[in-house]
């Protein structure tokens, strides 16, 4: 890459609040970025890459001392600038794309007023005219009906839509840099795709710089032209992508691309024969919306959803955002009461056996688990309630934590004294206290990285062999399924549109809702779905 550098980071070095692991969040780095390059900063949570990124922009939280080093943008040193440069260059120089769009978008305004606000503070212009150039936005990331959208409210919008809401107000003062903080973590695979090539296509369109932050190899290969590799704050490793990820230098590159899931499935030739834990005929799920001043509507959430699963199995849900996989889940779970269809277990369906019999594990531990109790009062609070005493229940939540590989003595601990993988093993743990048949896993490791993801899928594996588990395992990551899944239903607007063992819907897949996701799998094109 030839053209000059947007941001050159020289020894930048940002020190932890009190008392750190290890003194320094960012640990004298150097990186930079040129016109119409893309640099993708891979790493673990806590490797310092979010924190990067706020330095550059000039957002780092108050906890943090002021920086040392220096940060060039075309040539100018910003950790000398004043709040109020700092303020015109946000948005004018450097746009940035945070990676949860709900938490980034006010809630109580409409999305267009949202961009249109980047407009009133920076340039001034009447307010046809700033419509215009948010219409002008909304139709270049292309959301549908930008002039009815401009009014909708975050709620209103799906995961992907709302994205888009964020690229359009980083991008409608034309940057010269981008920054992208895991903008497709939480996206489905085919929203992730669409969002992956609008960023490179107005990239490619602009010139601009992006500084682009995940810790999705499979998202790297699809767009780096270079990587920078970090842990605890230090860059261990950058270069040209294909160096970097297909002949690494350091072991701890080694060990991130290692622990990324392949699509070849893991269960090709595992033929399960055990008993069958549950059936489920016909379920559906309707909603009713609306009343004296709006329209009705009705809403068809799942639709005559059948399945089962035999104990030591895993089945494997499939689909988008708005599928209707979580929907299923709950009405299986009874969570939610389904409009129609029955729910079957081979231990009996009457009350609180049903519950104790089937458990859930969440999307995120950090939500499930009560943050003013100990880790032990909530793995021990179910048994509890079915009569064990209290030693008893406590002894078997400390032989649980050991089992999930954690030490016996941190169940005095609060959820918010662990890490996120090691939530969510306590939430296995909590979840495996009730003894349970059935283990309903909801998207239980869409958040983590790629080795606390690792570690995670092979507790759930051993897990499973050694209680004899029937496992219903929710997800939209399809090489996550690759690993773990015997069978695969794929679920598209609230139906089962495909079912089959996971070799033969990788293979061979009948649907083109299937194939459409099979295909927008990031890095995919490195690596043949196996026959």
């Amino acid at each position: 890459m030839n053209n000059p550098p947007v941001i050159e980071v020289e020894n930048l070095a940002i020190a932890l609040p009190g008392d750190g692991d290890h003194g320094f969040a960012v640990d004298h780095i150097s990186l930079s970025v040129a016109a119409g390059e893309i640099v993708c900063v891979v790493g673990e949570s806590g490797s310092g890459k979010s924190v990067t990124a706020q330095s550059i922009m000039g957002l780092l939280p108050k906890v943090f001392p002021k920086p040392e080093g220096r940060i060039l943008f075309e040539g100018r040193d910003i950790t000398k600038a004043t709040p109020a440069e700092m303020r015109d260059l946000r948005g004018r120089g450097i746009g940035m794309i945070f990676q949860e769009p709900m938490t980034a978008l006010n809630p109580v305004h409409a999305v267009g007023k949202q961009i249109d606000e980047v407009l009133r503070t920076h340039l001034k212009l009447s307010r046809s005219d700033r419509f215009a150039r948010v219409i002008d936005a909304m139709k270049e990331v292309r959301l549908p009906d930008p002039e009815r959208m401009y009014h909708a409210f975050p709620h209103q919008l799906s995961g992907g839509q709302r994205q888009r809401v964020l690229i359009a107000a980083a991008l409608i003062l034309g940057p010269k840099l981008l920054i992208a903080d895991e903008p497709t973590t939480a996206l489905d695979v085919t929203t992730q795709a669409q969002i992956l090539k609008q960023i490179r296509d107005l990239q490619r369109e602009r010139g601009m710089g992006v500084l682009f932050i995940t810790h999705d190899i499979g998202v790297v290969r699809e767009i780096a032209d270079r990587v920078v590799v970090m842990k605890g704050g230090k860059v261990m490793e950058q270069g040209l992508a294909a160096k970097v990820l297909d002949a690494p230098e350091t072991d701890y590159t080694r060990m991130l691309i290692a622990a990324v899931p392949t699509l070849e499935p893991k269960r090709k030739n595992h033929v399960v024969t055990g008993d069958v834990a549950i059936t489920v005929e016909g379920l559906a799920k309707t909603y009713h919306s609306g009343g004296l001043f709006r329209d009705k509507r009705t809403v068809h959430a799942l639709q005559g959803a059948s399945l089962t699963v035999r104990r030591g199995e895993t089945l494997g849900i499939i689909g988008e955002s708005g599928s209707g996989k979580s929907t299923l889940a709950r009405c299986i779970t009874e969570l939610i009461e389904p409009s129609s269809g029955k729910v079957t277990l081979a231990a009996g369906k009457d009350g609180r056996a049903f519950r104790q019999r089937l458990q859930m594990v969440f999307q995120d531990p950090y939500r499930s688990l009560n943050p003013r109790r100990t880790v032990g009062q909530s793995i021990v609070e179910g048994p509890m309630n079915f009569g064990q005493g209290k030693a008893e229940a406590t002894e078997r939540a400390k032989e649980l934590m050991q089992l999930v590989g954690l030490e016996p003595h941190a169940i005095d601990r609060f959820p918010h004294q662990f890490s996120g993988g090691q939530r969510q093993r306590i939430s296995i743990a909590r979840a495996l206290a009730m003894e349970p048949d059935i283990l309903v896993a909801d998207e239980a490791v869409s958040a983590l990285d790629v080795s606390v993801q690792a570690q995670v899928l092979r507790l759930i594996d051993d897990i499973q062999k050694r209680f004899d588990l029937a496992i219903l395992f929710i997800t939209h990551d399809l090489r996550v399924a690759a690993q773990i899944c015997d069978r695969l239903i794929v679920m598209h607007r609230g139906e089962v549109v495909e079912e089959g063992t996971v070799a033969s819907v990788f293979a061979a897949p009948a649907h083109p809702y299937t194939r459409e996701l099979l295909a927008s799998i990031p890095g995919r094109a490195d690596e043949m779905v196996p026959a």
